[in-house]
């Protein structure tokens, strides 16, 4: 198991609550809203195995993910937390309150349903951070402008150069996350880790943006039958990232 990297954004003495962040993100996308959360929780952002300053391991599962994070609590003396993830990071949320649900009081599930995803635009990013020459890379601007080709939306360009970091001696670039376990595990990310039988019967809330195609009304059916005490928050605003595109919405939804 990897040992997971993560950052404390305040509340101490507080009820635990987890985040988990999704495909090429890290705890640092959460540190704005993670600390607005604290008003009520304490708030651990983790990054999640490959991603961050999280080891690299040659396994990229939502079972490897799960094990990881229940290591951590169990490393940290949490019994129980509440449990929040975003995109690939709500997956491993859902899928760990599924199969150990005495450890989460409460889910919260941003902008993801249980179900299988194809996604041509991940496709495209990560043929552009994998056909980037790091070499002669001179700074994130200019790997932004070579993502351009590939990667039409201005604020996800930002997003992958995000995942770049100068090495401390030798001042080349390099990535952050674990670029070719990522890439070969993609396929399988993109699908839901959750069988038919698998259930939690606690408090879940699914908020999404209303601007977002990831969860749609026809995915409803299957969230009830996995998580049966659930209640949606659609911010009508927001695309894909709630959390980010309009915290203090989604602030509100979280804290109810």
């Amino acid at each position: 198991m990897a040992q997971l990297f993560h950052r404390d954004l305040g509340g101490t003495g507080k009820p635990a609550l987890v985040v988990l962040h999704g495909l090429l993100g890290s705890s640092r996308n959460w540190q704005s809203t993670g600390g607005d959360l604290a008003a009520r929780y304490q708030v651990w952002a983790l990054d999640l195995r490959n991603h961050g300053r999280s080891p690299h391991e040659a396994e990229m599962s939502y079972e490897a993910m799960v094990a990881d994070v229940i290591a951590w609590m169990d490393g940290q003396g949490i019994a129980k937390a509440s449990l929040m993830g975003h995109s690939m990071g709500g997956k491993v949320a859902m899928l760990l309150a599924c199969r150990h649900s005495e450890r989460v009081e409460r889910l919260v599930v941003v902008d993801i349903a249980p179900k299988d995803y194809n996604s041509a635009a991940h496709r495209s990013e990560f043929a552009a951070m994998n056909e980037l020459d790091l070499r002669p890379l001179q700074s994130r601007g200019e790997a932004e402008m070579k993502f351009e080709a590939r990667v039409g939306d201005w604020a996800m360009r930002k997003f992958l150069t995000t995942n770049l970091e100068r090495d401390a001696e030798s001042g080349a670039w390099r990535w952050l996350v674990n670029l070719p376990v990522l890439t070969a595990a993609l396929p399988a990310l993109e699908k839901t880790p959750l069988a038919d039988g698998d259930r939690f019967a606690g408090p879940v809330l699914f908020v999404t943006g209303g601007k977002s195609r990831y969860v749609v009304p026809t995915d409803w059916e299957g969230i009830e039958r996995h998580f049966p005490q659930s209640a949606l928050e659609v911010i009508a605003e927001s695309g894909h990232n709630p959390h980010m595109e309009t915290r203090e919405a989604f602030v509100r939804a979280v804290l109810g």
